[in-house]
């Protein structure tokens, strides 16, 4: 560890090192409880909730003892939990406190992508602000409706789909319950400012907001690279090295010996990075499509090999269902009932494997609820030969 010109410290450091440091970040070197699942879901900067399984599936990962009640409860008794869209205009679960800076960094992105998908579906302002002010009054006091269920109550022939997307991009309304449990994404609709009475959406500058994400986001992924932080926030280029040149104070840079690029991580994390070490059990991880860990970064080389880019990344960047070592994407899985699919990359020995199969089974008895078997691929059509949506199913064909 050296002291540049500028005091910055610099370290020179391996990938594999720095990867030791995000897989306790990220809590997949060690398992947390129940009662952290708030803290785990900050900790690791949000959960993507694109597809519905996801969320849970991160954090069996990462917590001890999960089960699918402990994240529903979280997120739709307590509410300390809740669901809007995020960086890169995905929806996320976030921690309620985290949740009027996430709208205010975003809501600029957000918000014309679905106004202009609502009038690509034939919604005109005037209609929209009809319908909306329809919506409010008949979802005043209730207990939350599916958009089936408040067409039907609207009376109405209009899609009423893309105009409950804008008011929840507007921060009118929020998702809560799926109607039919943890594999749907038929929400059911509240008022935003009935299911959290003490939130207030607007009273963050947009700057100020962004700056935040960034931060976390360094809290959570770093070390990272300057191409990671836009990849992941969706933000312009030159706003991020803004952003960044704006927390000079807190960041630092690593010369990455066998990347060939500088990363930069917040300078309090300076002796968590100092003291990591290569882990001194295998680690393995069965990660869901879309998990924060395989989704966190644009500079992939850190976990994956060039070769096998395309069996876990589609053409829009998505990634799949991942089996991990040691934080390395080791190959790709997928669950059809009655068994647990997997597809390795390389060839490992039986300690490994046998780690990687008690994953496996663990994963399909949370799937399943009961015992399933494991189904060996010796081969898989990579994601981007694939339609959309092969994510969701890699092994599908396999």
């Amino acid at each position: 560890m050296t002291s540049s010109s500028d005091d910055k410290m610099t370290f020179d450091l391996t990938l594999r090192r720095i990867n030791s440091v995000v897989l306790h970040k990220q809590r997949l070197a060690y398992k947390g409880s129940c009662e952290d699942i708030v803290q785990t879901v900050k900790d690791i900067g949000g959960l993507h909730a694109t597809s519905s399984t996801t969320p849970y599936l991160s954090l069996f990962a990462r917590v001890r003892g999960f089960r699918r009640e402990c994240l529903d409860h979280e997120l739709y008794v307590k509410r300390s939990l809740g669901k809007i869209r995020y960086v890169r205009t995905t929806v996320y679960v976030l921690p309620r406190d985290m949740i009027p800076v996430a709208f205010a960094a975003t809501r600029s992105m957000a918000e014309p992508a679905s106004e202009a998908y609502s009038k690509f579906l034939g919604i005109d302002k005037e209609q929209y602000e009809e319908i909306a002010e329809k919506i409010v009054e008949t979802l005043q006091g209730q207990k939350g409706m599916t958009v089936k269920r408040i067409k039907q109550k609207l009376g109405t022939s209009v899609n009423v789909s893309p105009i409950v997307n804008l008011m929840c991009d507007k921060g009118l309304l929020i998702r809560g319950p799926p109607e039919k449990g943890w594999r749907s994404n038929i929400h059911t609709y509240f008022l935003f400012t009935e299911y959290f009475p003490d939130l207030k959406l607007n009273g963050i500058d947009e700057v100020a907001a962004r700056k935040a994400v960034v931060r976390q986001y360094f809290a959570s992924f770093g070390p990272a690279t300057e191409n990671d932080v836009t990849w992941w926030t969706g933000f312009p280029r030159s706003q991020v090295r803004e952003l960044i040149a704006g927390l000079e104070d807190e960041i630092v840079n690593i010369d990455v010996s066998d990347a060939g690029k500088t990363y930069l991580m917040l300078s309090q994390d300076q002796k968590l990075i100092a003291s990591a070490r290569s882990q001194e059990k295998h680690v393995a991880n069965l990660l869901p499509n879309l998990d924060p860990y395989l989704m966190g970064f644009k500079d992939r080389e850190r976990y994956l090999d060039e070769e096998h880019y395309n069996l876990v990344f589609d053409r829009s960047g998505n990634a799949t269902s991942t089996i991990s070592v040691n934080g390395r994407v080791a190959g790709v899985w997928d669950f059809a009932a009655p068994f647990i699919k997997t597809y390795l990359f390389y060839d490992f020995e039986a300690k490994i494997l046998k780690k990687i199969h008690a994953e496996a089974r663990r994963v399909g008895a949370f799937i399943y609820g009961k015992e399933v078997g494991l189904r060996e691929c010796d081969s898989m059509i990579p994601l981007t030969q694939r339609t959309a949506g092969g994510v969701m199913s890699p092994l599908r064909d396999s």
